[in-house]
């Protein structure tokens, strides 16, 4: 995804691809316009993640492998698949119709979840890249609170329908940006291809020159170094970025993040809050803190960020779980309903700003260069399982204490 390594001193790892020659420095905002195109168009598939999220699809590195599907053809893939499932479940008049559509669309957001983030990390110049790989989150919310705040208002067929829209607008917008360079490189694609795919994204004006010889540099070490079994990324020079994207992964989605989407209108519900209106702000919250998000995460850095969500998420939990436990035990009723929105507003808002898009971002920098596809494959995978494992238990565990939920997941931050 071409990241940078800003504390790493490795010289395995993968160096910027953009530098001080790129058209960022040379002061030509116009020249940047065909990544603000590509990457608005490369979102609308993380939009349609969010109209969706919560299924997954593990296979999405091993059919690019065997297929040698390209990032625009695997996105233009997946839109047809995700849009093939709204159509199913608008069109279901019995269960397995409804579980094929939704299988369908889980199976093309899995393949959207690996590949948009990988393509709009390698079209950014380097100064924009943690905010421009920052819009894959915001236009996930963007998505999720779209469904939100429409759901309340029209069934449930209309909405599949209109999930439609993002995947249609991907798959059209694939067809006037360029592919990737690095991966149009790293394919053995013609040289002039190459370069015109960078000078597009560049602008006609920019000096490419550093760029693109960086570029093949890498490549050709890339071609000298060992190919990758899943065995080496336990090497002693991998398994620290295993454990460092893994992990941050498994905090992501077990301090109960999918629990308090999939279920929030339940949670509003149980606490006696007007559930429309609670589901309404849940997501304006969301988009607002996520858009504030990708403007600090480049200036504040990633760590500070997370250990702020990590402290924001321990409080809005603390907040449900007591919200809870008053209901329980008939302690200040009138109380219940205020904690209950409160806490979940404060968690999302802290989650946004952090725990959403700061792992993903994370993952996409401390890979080596030659075992990035790889990992990042395990990585997508394990975030899956770990959301599957939530999504799953989260309403059994509501149904046998809803206090206690909120303490688990507290305890999941510490």
């Amino acid at each position: 995804m071409g990241p940078k390594y800003e504390e790493n001193g490795n010289e395995d790892r993968e160096k910027p691809l953009i530098v001080k020659h790129d058209a960022d420095e040379t002061g030509h905002r116009e020249e940047l316009v065909m990544v603000y195109l590509s990457t608005a168009v490369a979102v609308c598939g993380s939009y349609a993640f969010g109209t969706c999220v919560g299924y997954s699809s593990p296979t999405q590195f091993s059919i690019m492998d065997e297929l040698n599907l390209s990032y625009s053809q695997a996105m233009r893939l997946s839109s047809v698949i995700c849009s093939a499932g709204w159509l199913a479940i608008y069109l279901a008049k019995e269960p397995m119709v409804l579980y094929l559509g939704r299988f369908l669309s889980g199976y093309s957001i899995g393949i959207i979840s690996y590949v948009v983030p990988m393509f709009v990390g390698e079209i950014s110049p380097n100064k924009l890249r943690g905010a421009l790989s920052s819009t894959n989150q915001l236009s996930i919310v963007i998505g999720l609170s779209a469904v939100y705040v429409i759901g309340a208002f029209v069934g449930w067929r209309i909405l599949a329908l209109l999930g439609v829209v993002p995947c249609g607008l991907l798959f059209l917008g694939l067809f006037f940006i360029p592919e990737s360079p690095r991966w149009l490189a790293m394919n053995g694609e013609e040289e002039e291809e190459f370069e015109a795919a960078l000078r597009k994204l560049r602008g006609k004006h920019a000096d490419i020159s550093y760029e693109r010889s960086t570029i093949q540099e890498y490549l050709t070490i890339l071609q000298t170094l060992p190919k990758v079994t899943f065995l080496n990324l336990f090497d002693r020079s991998n398994y620290r970025a295993v454990i460092i994207s893994v992990g941050l992964m498994a905090f992501q989605q077990f301090v109960g993040i999918n629990g308090i989407v999939f279920y929030s209108t339940e949670i509003f519900k149980s606490a006696g809050f007007n559930p429309r209106l609670g589901t309404i702000l849940f997501g304006v919250l969301q988009v607002g803190v996520t858009a504030g998000g990708a403007l600090l995460i480049d200036r504040t850095g990633r760590r500070p960020l997370l250990m702020m969500s990590a402290s924001g998420l321990l409080l809005g939990n603390l907040l449900i779980a007591f919200s809870f436990f008053f209901k329980a035990h008939s302690v200040a009723p009138t109380l219940v309903p205020n904690l209950a929105i409160l806490g979940v507003l404060v968690y999302i808002a802290f989650f946004s700003i952090g725990m959403g898009a700061g792992p993903w971002l994370i993952m996409s920098e401390v890979f080596p260069l030659h075992v990035k596809g790889l990992g990042g494959g395990l990585v997508t995978l394990m975030n899956w399982f770990d959301s599957w494992v939530i999504s799953y238990t989260f309403n059994f565990l509501m149904l046998w204490s809803s206090h206690d939920v909120a303490f688990v997941n507290k305890c999941s931050q510490r």
